[in-house]
């Protein structure tokens, strides 16, 4: 059966395919799986994803389906556990990263881990253990409006202490700098004052180089998914073009994009002013009666079938954070949110159906809700579009296609992401 060196547990579908395309990029054969696989491990691989949808859902349920992971990955024989969330660390104050870190450290019979985090290349970065967004505090990046999570506290060791029954504390950028001894020693000295969790800064990828040899001999790493591009070299492996190798692309082109974030907000906003088709599924519809969402499905595909030969299609939910608080105020943020996702992918499945067969998906709850209604179990991970999201591949249950999706999470990409997605793919 075949070993692999890292086990992964990420708690949404986009995060997931972002750290995957970091530990890609540094050189590992890399699967994601959507959920927890029934069957071992066939693919010879150096890492697997597990990709669960946890970030939202109530804590002890997030701990059960990661420990289920857990217990997966480690039966696959995995040398080091690493647990990704969201590199702006959006959670609420009962969960649910704290809660799933105590649980897979007690699983793991572990006293001490990092949390970082940091992620320089796409502007998340930590300083003195404030998380800044781009040139901002976390706070003031717009998180602060975030439908589900919103994070009105920069300070991570604020955040995290009162979802963790472990001591938080704090490896500063003054440590990290030193290299791997230092770390090391501030390790030692954090654990005899008892602390179980520290919080870890890194303003480039410098320091999350400098910080991953300090972590090779750690059972569980926690962190978004910056610390990957270093672990790799923990095992002795190197980047290498053919980790990313995808099958060759072909069919139609269509975008579904769900995430209300500044960036997503803008890429729609471009790709709207390109002049390309462009379908706005409005969630007030849900307030028109039990059978609204199927009127709607049926529209949009009637709009978009005729639409794909001419290029890609986007089909998109987003709203400004005024709209959409007047949205969730009337009809209720868990029932807003849960009708636009599932809307979104009975909409993704009809446009497999009518061809599409490169799927850009923007959010994470979006993109989690899409590959479930396609019936994805496994993905592969290629080539970059932009830093943290890169283009996938697999089968679906729709028809004998092979499927190239990108998962984007809604605060990535460029401006340009949803004009030029394709554009990678096909080069």
């Amino acid at each position: 059966m075949p070993r692999v060196l890292l086990g992964c547990i990420a708690d949404d579908f986009t995060g997931a395919t972002d750290l995957a395309n970091n530990l890609v990029r540094a050189g590992m054969r890399v699967l994601q799986t959507v959920g927890v696989p029934t069957a071992p491990l066939s693919n010879e691989v150096d890492a697997v994803v597990v990709s669960l949808k946890s970030r939202t859902i109530a804590p002890q349920e997030a701990v059960a389906q990661s420990l289920h992971a857990l217990q997966w990955l480690q039966a696959q024989g995995a040398r080091q556990i690493y647990f990704k969330y969201c590199s702006t660390f959006d959670s609420t104050a009962q969960g649910n990263i704290g809660p799933v870190i105590d649980a897979l450290m007690a699983a793991l019979s572990t006293d001490f881990t990092i949390a970082t985090p940091a992620f320089p290349d796409v502007g998340r970065t930590v300083f003195k253990g404030y998380l800044f967004v781009g040139d901002v505090l976390l706070h003031e990046s717009g998180m602060q409006d975030h439908p589900l999570t919103p994070m009105r506290d920069p300070n991570l060791v604020r955040v995290l202490a009162p979802q963790t029954k472990r001591q938080v504390g704090l490896i500063d950028y003054a440590v990290i700098a030193q290299g791997k001894d230092a770390i090391q020693q501030r390790i030692a000295a954090l654990k005899q004052q008892g602390v179980g969790i520290a919080v870890v800064d890194a303003i480039s990828n410098a320091d999350l180089h400098r910080l991953a040899p300090a972590l090779a001999d750690m059972p569980l790493v926690t962190a978004g998914s910056g610390v990957a591009i270093g672990l790799p070299a923990n095992f002795g492996i190197v980047p290498n073009e053919r980790a990313a190798a995808l099958p060759a692309a072909q069919g139609l082109q269509a975008v579904i994009a769900g995430s209300c974030s500044r960036a997503t907000n803008a890429q729609v906003a471009a790709f709207v002013a390109s002049g390309r088709p462009s379908y706005l599924v409005d969630p007030m519809r849900m307030d028109q009666g039990p059978d609204a969402r199927e009127v709607l499905v049926r529209e949009a595909l009637a709009w978009a079938t005729p639409q794909l030969v001419d290029g890609p299609v986007l089909i998109y939910s987003t709203a400004q954070p005024d709209a959409l608080k007047a949205i969730q105020t009337k009809l209720g943020i868990a029932e807003v949110g849960e009708w636009v996702e599932q809307t979104l992918a009975l909409i993704a499945r009809g446009l497999v159906q009518a061809g599409v067969a490169q799927l850009v998906v923007a959010g994470g709850e979006t993109s989690g809700a899409v590959v479930q209604a396609l019936g994805m179990q496994q993905l592969q991970i290629g080539a970059q579009i932009d830093p943290g999201v890169p283009w996938c591949a697999g089968n679906t249950n729709v028809n004998d296609q092979i499927l190239h999706i990108t998962l984007k999470s809604g605060n990535f990409g460029t401006e340009d992401f949803l004009l030029k997605a394709f554009g990678k793919l096909s080069s």
